[in-house]
């Protein structure tokens, strides 16, 4: 089922969709450092769940301005003067948002500069590569704030570096960058100029497999993590059986085979 999307339609994200089916989604409120509003996360959740049935190869998450992301509108959230239950259903809708990023089957680079605090470090976890450039930093200052993770941190970010590392975070208002926020695992590339010229370049990259493969790669993979050791062992098969006879595989296959596919060679 073929859907489309129209950029027009969103406000707090800028859509720049590119011929070869990458497109380019930008947090677009630099005057706010692109704090995540309620209004952003929802514009994230519709984007991303049309995203695959809308043929969208590769995505490149990037920020307005000098900043990436700041984090949970805190303005926003101190003047709704939630109760629990409604602030519980925003993080809920933050889950949605990144988990459909996540496991959604489209190939995710964020390009980050900057600010990636608080949510905007949660936002970043969710994408599947994240380039960073030598503005960027990252913090958990919700400790500091008063404040508790609650788009995914204790996951995702746990998951990157280790709960350890993540605890120290929150809790002494760590600030991680440059080739140590990498070596940590906080991102995969860091460059000496624009985080996005990379981040296109790797998502054109990507855009260039298969759709099935790159949906396998970007949801099975965080799906099996889930499982026990048996069961993702099964699910792995399973998932390579289907994507590994795919019909648009053949061509790539016979291209190995008669050796005018391009070899796998150590870096020069």
């Amino acid at each position: 089922m073929s859907v489309t999307i129209d950029p027009k339609d969103y406000t707090r994200l800028a859509l720049d969709p590119q011929e070869d089916g990458v497109w380019i989604v930008t947090l677009n409120r630099p005057e706010k450092r692109n704090a995540l509003d309620l209004a952003t996360v929802e514009e994230l959740v519709t984007f991303f769940s049309t995203a695959p049935r809308a043929g969208v190869k590769a995505v490149v998450l990037a920020g307005a301005g000098d900043h990436f992301c700041a984090g949970l509108d805190l303005i926003e959230h101190h003047d709704a003067d939630r109760s629990p239950a409604d602030f519980m259903h925003v993080c809920l809708r933050w889950h949605e948002a990144f988990n459909k990023m996540e496991y959604g089957g489209v190939p995710v680079i964020a390009a980050l500069q900057g600010a990636v605090v608080g949510g905007g470090l949660e936002l970043a976890s969710s994408a599947h590569v994240r380039v960073m450039d030598q503005t960027t930093y990252f913090a958990l200052p919700e400790g500091q704030r008063g404040l508790f993770t609650g788009g995914g941190a204790t996951i995702r970010v746990a998951d990157l570096i280790g709960k350890a590392r993540m605890i120290d975070m929150i809790l002494m208002g760590r600030v991680y960058q440059g080739q140590e926020a990498v070596d940590l695992g906080l991102a995969q590339y860091i460059v000496e100029g624009s985080s996005f010229d990379k981040a296109l370049e790797l998502a054109r990259r990507a855009a260039e497999n298969l759709p099935l493969t790159n949906f396998a790669i970007c949801s099975a993979i965080s799906h099996v993590q889930n499982m026990s050791a048996l069961d993702a062992a099964y699910a792995e098969s399973v998932v390579a059986g289907i994507v590994n006879t795919q019909p648009d595989a053949r061509a790539r296959l016979a291209a190995f085979a008669d050796k005018s596919a391009a070899r796998v060679r150590p870096n020069e």
